[in-house]
């Protein structure tokens, strides 16, 4: 059995000290560009992978996950992955795991480069990022990986090579999976609302990714046309003027019959519609937040896809693990499951969120 590729087998090959190969390594001390490259270079060839865990064990440091992602005091949603990635640190404590929390202003892009910085400049051993902002979420990974700090991405997957994994939704199917949900209560003539209660959209790719699956689901339909109508209202927190904003829906779409909100603020939709129930619209949303589940027990919220926020943080921390500490293969897409909840079904997936998997280390 070959033996596991060791820092003096690498120097030996390139003919530099084991130092200066160490320096390459931990990325510190003076090495030439030229030298940098032939040891990377080799490493690669050789299939050299650092061994984490001693590295911790003889420093006796814990291995710090930097956890980027919105303030979780602005949305009930953002409560659930951080709980994940809480459980999933006691999972793993028996490694050493550190969690350092880097929360962001989820309606300010600016705020969000920032804490990124900032969380960069930490130099964790790996990070764990919500890149709400495309923009903005495409140049921290390409800062990431310049500075070789491995993101694992949780609820927006950006088109990009620099990160080790992704964990979350399929945002596009989860918008063909809405679509197909409304499509039953609608008849040929109809209209239908994709509703964006949010900020910066144009530059939230989820949302928009969310949208086009909707949008292609009733475009691919021949039995019934179908009106899609899209829209975006960003003074959501503002009940009144919701509430002025979609009676002038209601007149402009006199045929609308479904409304697709495309994030966990279907309940505020609700709040808004209370005084014009008698076109019974029904209401598609997204995430078991509390305010949405007592409207799904009320039958004012007709399905809700379930994103699992918990398991995504959880499973995000699981990932760091196997992947830097165990030096274990893991899939580059680790897509969820689109659970469809309604009030027949809710106390299932709520129990199930408490049961999360068991820690495969």
């Amino acid at each position: 059995m070959n033996h596991p590729i060791r820092i003096k087998d690498i120097a030996e090959r390139t003919g530099v000290s084991i130092g200066t190969v160490d320096r390459v390594l931990h990325n510190r001390g003076h090495v030439s560009a030229e030298v940098r490259e032939k040891v990377l270079r080799a490493m690669e060839e050789m299939g050299y992978k650092p061994n984490i865990l001693a590295r911790m064990l003889v420093n006796n440091r814990p291995f710090r996950i930097a956890c980027v992602l919105p303030d979780y005091r602005q949305d009930a949603y953002w409560v659930q992955p951080k709980q994940g990635v809480e459980k999933a640190v006691e999972a793993v404590h028996h490694y050493n795991v550190q969690v350092d929390w880097y929360f962001f202003d989820m309606f300010d892009a600016a705020d969000f480069q920032q804490v990124g910085r900032k969380a960069l400049e930490a130099a964790p051993d790996a990070l764990l990022l919500a890149p709400i902002f495309r923009q903005e979420g495409e140049r921290f990974l390409r800062e990431a990986a310049e500075k070789q700090a491995p993101v694992i991405m949780i609820n927006t997957d950006l088109e990009t090579s620099e990160y080790l994994c992704y964990i979350g939704q399929e945002s596009y199917q989860s918008g063909v999976l809405a679509g197909r949900l409304l499509d039953f209560a609608l008849d040929n003539g109809d209209q239908a609302l994709v509703l964006n209660l949010d900020r910066g959209v144009a530059n939230a790719r989820h949302l928009l990714d969310k949208e086009q699956g909707f949008r292609d689901y009733f475009a691919s339909t021949h039995d019934k046309m179908v009106s899609v109508h899209s829209e975006i209202f960003e003074d959501f927190d503002n009940a009144a003027l919701l509430r002025t904003w979609m009676e002038a829906q209601l007149e402009r779409l006199p045929r609308l019959r479904g409304i697709f909100v495309t994030n966990s603020r279907a309940y505020k939709l609700v709040n808004a519609l209370l005084n014009n129930t008698a076109r019974n619209i029904k209401i598609v949303g997204f995430d078991l937040v509390e305010p949405n589940l007592k409207y799904l027990e009320e039958n004012k919220i007709s399905f809700l896809i379930n994103q699992n926020a918990w398991h995504q943080g959880y499973l995000g921390i699981l990932a760091a693990v196997n992947s830097r500490i165990l030096n274990k293969e893991i899939p580059r897409h680790q897509y969820l499951p689109l659970d469809i909840v309604v009030r027949e079904n809710v106390d299932y997936y709520l129990s199930r969120t408490l049961e999360l998997p068991m820690v495969a280390v």
